[in-house]
């Protein structure tokens, strides 16, 4: 399950890609339209300047923007940045992996090779789909 800093992440940063090139947005302004608590989105948006996905600016003009053309970041980039892996069980990790605590051998459990099948083609997916490309609010829905 996506965690809500992965969910107020992704929505901050397609807020900032629907306003690409039109100069830096206020945090306000992402804050009010995205509902999303200003504190968090302060935090939230430190980290994607420190990422280097996000710029920001002082002063009276200032705000944020992002740093690389929307057709450059992927989904699936912003979530392992917020939540460190795309895979919903530890052990199924590409990077991130562990054991999980109770189960089975990994060679036995039936459970893993299906959360890795699960991994890589949503991988696969998140890895292809960037905030330049859009997205129904229903799938199937164009």
């Amino acid at each position: 399950m996506l965690s809500q800093k992965s969910r107020y992440t992704i929505r901050a940063l397609q807020h900032l890609a629907d306003e690409y090139r039109q100069g830096p947005v206020r945090l306000d302004a992402i804050a009010a339209a995205q509902n999303i608590p200003r504190k968090f989105l302060t935090v939230i948006l430190s980290e994607m300047v420190r990422e280097g996905l996000v710029s920001s600016r002082r002063g009276r003009d200032g705000g944020y923007e992002l740093a690389l053309d929307p057709v450059d970041i992927r989904y699936g980039d912003i979530i392992r940045l917020t939540r460190g892996s795309l895979a919903l069980v530890p052990c199924a990790s590409r990077f991130a992996h562990e054991h999980c605590a109770n189960c089975l051998p990994e060679s036995e459990c039936r459970l893993r090779g299906l959360m890795l099948t699960l991994r890589d083609a949503m991988a696969r997916m998140l890895d292809e789909t960037t905030l330049a490309d859009p997205i129904p609010t229903e799938p199937g829905i164009a």
